[in-house]
């Protein structure tokens, strides 16, 4: 695990943010890594990793299975991708007894709007294959990391050669926790004490489905 960056920074944007975490992962390019970005928040930092480094980009997109009555509490979540993935929390799932056959309805309206969602952003192009391919996969920060460890633990299915996690800025048990996940993990500033992500940029306005579609668009053009 890399730590780059004094804790007390903070980053312009997540364009800034996403320049600095390019220098972080030089040593990559090499690699010749896809980058994928959770959206929408990591579309911009992940963009200028893949600009740098130039690899192709793409998203990593992940829905929760949020328990009967109660969507706040995972069950499990979906990883959109070539062939999706899925992961349990079997003995969560074992506690709640959910009726028969809702897990299997709940997992497949969720595939349904990742399929949108991925159509929304990225037309007709193909979720990208990840077997033996180095994947470096990116947020704008860390906040509780339910999500990203979904994603992680969906994409390793998947079969990458190699596994990096990047982010600018995340609590430092998350991380510790995180590592374990992963091959690789970049974090450039973890703040002690952590209050949110967005305390630690000057410009945390919300991201949106525009600039991530633009951002696509952009990185599949001529570098």
């Amino acid at each position: 695990m890399r730590v780059l960056m004094p804790e007390s920074q903070l980053f312009r944007d997540r364009t800034h943010a996403g320049q600095e975490l390019a220098e972080a992962l030089q040593h990559l390019a090499a690699d010749s890594p896809l980058v994928l970005a959770l959206p929408r928040g990591g579309v911009p930092v992940a963009f200028e990793v893949a600009q740098r480094l130039r690899a192709p980009l793409d998203l990593v997109l992940v829905r929760k299975i949020g328990a009967p009555g109660n969507e706040e509490l995972a069950l499990g979540a979906v990883i959109d991708g070539a062939e999706p993935k899925w992961v349990i929390n079997q003995e969560l799932l074992n506690q709640i007894a959910p009726p028969p056959s809702w897990f299997e309805e709940e997992m497949q309206r969720q595939l349904t709007e990742l399929e949108r969602r991925r159509h929304r952003y990225c037309g007709e192009r193909p979720a990208p294959v990840l077997t033996d391919r180095c994947v470096i996969v990116i947020d704008d920060g860390i906040a509780t990391g339910a999500t990203v460890r979904a994603a992680l633990k969906g994409l390793k299915q998947s079969k990458p050669s190699h596994v990096v996690l990047a982010v600018p800025v995340g609590p430092r048990d998350v991380i510790e926790m995180l590592k374990t996940e992963v091959d690789e993990l970049v974090c450039l500033a973890m703040p002690e004490p952590f209050i949110g992500v967005g305390c630690h940029y000057g410009n945390f306005e919300q991201t949106s489905d525009e600039q991530v579609v633009d951002l696509l668009a952009q990185a599949a053009g001529p570098a």
